[in-house]
C-alpha cells in the first residue's frame, strides 16, 4: 500500500511554489473561482466566501496520497508571491490518482499550467511511487485537451453525452499516464 510522506511542505518549480492553502488564500482564491471563464468547464458556477474558506480548512490537515480524498496544490507564482491556481491530485486508489487544474484568468496561456502539473506528476511518480495517472476534461476545453496532448497523457476514451453538465449533456475525454511513461519523458526532459 503506497502512503503519502508525513506532513507535505511544498514543491518548486522554475516560477511556481506548489504549497499548502492558508488562509491568506482566500481573497485570490475566491477571485478565479468566481470568474466565469474559470469556471465555465467546472464542476462550480460559484463560490461563497463560506465554501472557500471551508475548502481552505479542510486541506489543512490533509496529505497527498490519502486514498478517496482531493488534496489541492496552492499554486504561488514566485515574482509576486500571489496565489494564481491550484492543482488538485485525488487517490483513486493506493496506486492510482486522478489530476485537475485551475488557473486564473491572468495565469493563463503562459506555461504556467504546464510547470505546475509537471511538478505534480514528478511527485507522483517518483514520491508517492504512483502507478497510473487519469485526467478528464469536456471535449470542449481546447486549452485543458492541448495540456494534456502536451504532457504526454494518452487519450484513452472519448465519452459521448455522459455527463449531465451545466444544463445540457456533454462529452469529456479521460486522458492516461503510467509511471514508466512520465519517468522515461522526464529523461528526455534533461
Amino acid at each position: 500500500m503506497t502512503t503519502a510522506p508525513a506532513s507535505f511542505t511544498s514543491l518548486e518549480s522554475e516560477r511556481l511554489i506548489l504549497r499548502r492553502f492558508t488562509d491568506d488564500d482566500l481573497t485570490s482564491f475566491l477571485a478565479y473561482l468566481n470568474d466565469p471563464l474559470v469556471a465555465r468547464f467546472q464542476s462550480w458556477n460559484s463560490y461563497t466566501e463560506q465554501q472557500a474558506r471551508d475548502v481552505i480548512d479542510g486541506q489543512k490537515q490533509l496529505d497527498p496520497g490519502i486514498v478517496g480524498r482531493w488534496f489541492t496544490f496552492a499554486l504561488e507564482l514566485k515574482a509576486t508571491r500571489n496565489l494564481i491556481g491550484h492543482i488538485a491530485l485525488k487517490m483513486l486508489d493506493d496506486q492510482q490518482a486522478e489530476i485537475g487544474f485551475t488557473m486564473s484568468r491572468e495565469a493563463q496561456g503562459k506555461g504556467l499550467a504546464y510547470e505546475a502539473t509537471t511538478a505534480v506528476l514528478d511527485y507522483v511518480f517518483a514520491t508517492l511511487k504512483l502507478h497510473r495517472v487519469i485526467a478528464i476534461a469536456d471535449c470542449e476545453n481546447t486549452k485543458s485537451v492541448a495540456l494534456l496532448d502536451r504532457l504526454g497523457m494518452r487519450r484513452e476514451g472519448h465519452f459521448i453525452s455522459n455527463v449531465w453538465f451545466k444544463g445540457r449533456w456533454g462529452d469529456e475525454y479521460i486522458y492516461a499516464i503510467l509511471s514508466g511513461e512520465w519517468m522515461s519523458s522526464l529523461r528526455s526532459r534533461h
